[in-house]
Parts: structure tokens; C-alpha cells; sequence
């Protein structure tokens, strides 16, 4: 008998979050690790589909990049980076729309349906959803004058159109969005999905932006893992170096999407099973969350 009264007692600790969470909208970042461990894309698929049936409205943001890598590296297309973004000419961003748009995001997909979720794939091109225009970036390399480098086909985001998730999530559909845009030519640019989450969270009104990582969450120079950040604190841990390299577009993700109005941000673990719900249903989490104040 106490093992029921302790799901009990487990479903009661979610009841607040349930009722104060009732109707809003979550745009999650998926990505890293929970895409590529089997029993990891089940059980995140199962956390998208819960969240569905208690009232929570998520939006799904997803990666690529070592698939992406993958097939360039089978079908021989050489792969180069500048400042971490992917210089895509236009044959490499025939393959990035196929793998992103086709076959991960059919994938994640299938696996939400399959554990009996209503899930709708999307790319930014459907619906006008994402409007883009290429990226320009400047580089400064040992004392010589900054320059303008060509990365091809990698966008920012000028726009975007929320009107097709409203619809999807009205009738009970879960988006799942792979982050390509259009541009006024119709081009289509690769986009960083971090960048897609983020200012998609803020078109939406979103009550959360949660972005799943493969580490711990934010730390401190001790290395102990800070479970609130606040966004004076996090631009000084950047400042500092303390949050650096991959950790930082993360965390000015979350800093930018709380400006632009979502009530609170969340860079969580990713490796650990059912991470949404234990970020959002629990008091300790398994995270960093970082609000505005």
C-alpha cells in the first residue's frame, strides 16, 4: 500500500505546477544527447505528450547537426565552421533541408504519435512561419582589421508568424519545427535552432523557453551547478568566462527571450530521463532556470 500512497503523493507535488501551468504555452529546444539514446527520445516523447493532456501547450524546437554531419560525411561533402556556424552553399543546404526538415523531423514526429500524442512536422517555410534574411559576420583574427566572411545560406531570423502553431495547438496538435526560414526570394537559410526556440518563444507569449543541453546546467566558478540565474548574474559569469564556449549563445538565448516577454527560461540536462517533466513538475529540477529577477 505505501507505494501507491507514494504515486500519489508524486502526483500531488505536480498538482501546483499543473494548475498554474493550465493552458500556457512551452517551446522546448530538443537536442544533444536526448536524440540519440533510444530510451532518451522515448522518454522526452512521452514528457510532450503529458504535458499535451494536462493543458500545457508545447512547441518542439529540434537540432541536427551530427546527423547533418553524418550525411555530408557519406555523401563526401566537405564540412567548415566559422565562429561554430556552418558555412552552407547551396548543395550542403539541399542536404541540411533534407536531413532536418525530412528525416528527423518525421522521425520525432512518429515517435509522439507513436506513444499517443498528435504530433504536426513543420519546417519555417510552412505557413510563412519563419522569415529570414542571410547572416552577415565579421571576424577579427590576429590584430589584422575585422572581416566580412560569406557563410552562405545561414540565416537570422527578420520575422516570424505564429499564426500556424496557434492553429496546430487550438486543435490539440503538438508543432515539432525544424529550424529552416524563408527568405523574401523565397531562398531558404539554415538558422540555428537555439536562435528559433527563442525568438519563436517570444512571438508565442511563451510561459516557458527550455533548452535541453548535454550537461548539468549553468555553474558557478567552483563548479557547483546554479539552480537560478539571474540575468545581471549571467551576464557577468559570460563577462568573467565562467560560462563560455557552447554555454554562452545558451544562456544569451535565455537572457534575450526573457527581454522579449517569456516569463521564466530553463537550460536543463537532456541526458536525464524525463528532464521536462522534472524541470517543470518538481521543486529542485534538473537544471538551470534563469529569470529575469
Amino acid at each position: 500500500m505505501e507505494k501507491f500512497i507514494g504515486k500519489a503523493e508524486v502526483l500531488m507535488e505536480a498538482l501546483p505546477y499543473i494548475q498554474r501551468f493550465y493552458g500556457k504555452t512551452f517551446v522546448i529546444k530538443y537536442g544533444g544527447s536526448a536524440m540519440a539514446d533510444e530510451e532518451l527520445k522515448a522518454s522526452f516523447a512521452q514528457d510532450m505528450v503529458l504535458l499535451k493532456y494536462v493543458g500545457i501547450n508545447p512547441v518542439v524546437v529540434h537540432g541536427g547537426g551530427p546527423q547533418i554531419n553524418e550525411v555530408l560525411q557519406k555523401m563526401g561533402t566537405p564540412t567548415q565552421f566559422v565562429r561554430g556556424m556552418r558555412v552552407t552553399d547551396q548543395e550542403t543546404m539541399d542536404i541540411v533541408e533534407m536531413v532536418l526538415a525530412g528525416k528527423i523531423n518525421k522521425e520525432i514526429v512518429s515517435l509522439i504519435n507513436r506513444h499517443g500524442g498528435m504530433a504536426v512536422g513543420l519546417s519555417g517555410k510552412d505557413g510563412g512561419l519563419i522569415q529570414a534574411r542571410k547572416m552577415s559576420v565579421t571576424v577579427a583574427a590576429n590584430g589584422e582589421p575585422p572581416e566580412i566572411i560569406d557563410i552562405g545560406l545561414v540565416g537570422e531570423i527578420v520575422g516570424i508568424n505564429p499564426m500556424v502553431i496557434n492553429t496546430l495547438d487550438e486543435n490539440k496538435f503538438i508543432p515539432v519545427i525544424a529550424p529552416v526560414g524563408a527568405g523574401e526570394q523565397g531562398e531558404t537559410y539554415n538558422i540555428n535552432a537555439d536562435l528559433v526556440a527563442g525568438q519563436l518563444a517570444e512571438a508565442l507569449g511563451a510561459e516557458k523557453l527550455i533548452l535541453l543541453t548535454d550537461v548539468d546546467g549553468v555553474k558557478d566558478k567552483k563548479g557547483g551547478l546554479l539552480s537560478t540565474l539571474k540575468i545581471n548574474q549571467a551576464r557577468k559569469l559570460i563577462q568573467e568566462g565562467v560560462v563560455a564556449e557552447g554555454m554562452i549563445p545558451k544562456v544569451e538565448c535565455c537572457i534575450e527571450a526573457l527581454k522579449g516577454g517569456v516569463g521564466k527560461t530553463h537550460i536543463i540536462d537532456g541526458r536525464v530521463k524525463h528532464a521536462v517533466l522534472l524541470e517543470i513538475f518538481t521543486k529542485e529540477g534538473v537544471g538551470t532556470e534563469v529569470v529575469r529577477k
